[in-house]
């Protein structure tokens, strides 16, 4: 099993609505970074974990925890040409942009706040602590861990 961060503008949406949106999950669509994309679309599995977190608000920080439902598919938005993700360069044949549904599993009882995450020297090697734009990055198992763990209001080893 892998572990992974995703960020959104809890505006756009948020740990809240991806519950609202029950068994179902929400496909995470409008991916258009390369590295993103290729986390998504080749080193995702179904079943992994992932740390929800909210970006550009005020309360920037891990809202919950959520899971990889379903193999890496194209995302649709790349076809139609209303759509703000539209990519001309994409054909049915040769997509170029992929989406996988994530679902919720919880939410935490506070976010675990972006200045606590730098506060631990275990976390100093995270790629969201690089400054990293991404809005999908790997996680490894300790930091899940202690994230989690201060997300659930326990406190890490």
């Amino acid at each position: 099993m892998n572990y992974w961060l995703i960020k959104s503008e809890p505006d756009a949406f948020s740990i809240d609505d991806l519950a609202a949106r029950g068994a179902a999950g929400e496909p995470w669509d409008g991916v258009r970074n390369y590295q993103a994309r290729n986390f998504m679309w080749h080193d995702m599995q179904i079943g992994d974990q992932v740390l929800f977190y909210h970006s550009s608000c005020k309360d920037v920080g891990v809202a919950g925890l959520a899971e990889v439902l379903s193999d890496a598919m194209p995302d649709p938005a790349q076809f139609d040409p209303e759509s703000r993700y539209f990519d001309p360069k994409a054909t049915a044949e040769k997509p170029r942009w992929y989406l996988r549904r994530f679902g919720f599993v919880r939410k935490f009882a506070h976010v675990v706040p972006l200045a606590t995450l730098r506060a631990y020297p275990d976390l100093q090697q995270m790629m969201l602590l690089q400054r990293s734009r991404l809005s999908i990055t790997p996680v490894r198992p300790e930091e899940w861990r202690i994230i989690t763990e201060l997300g659930l209001n326990q406190r890490p080893d």
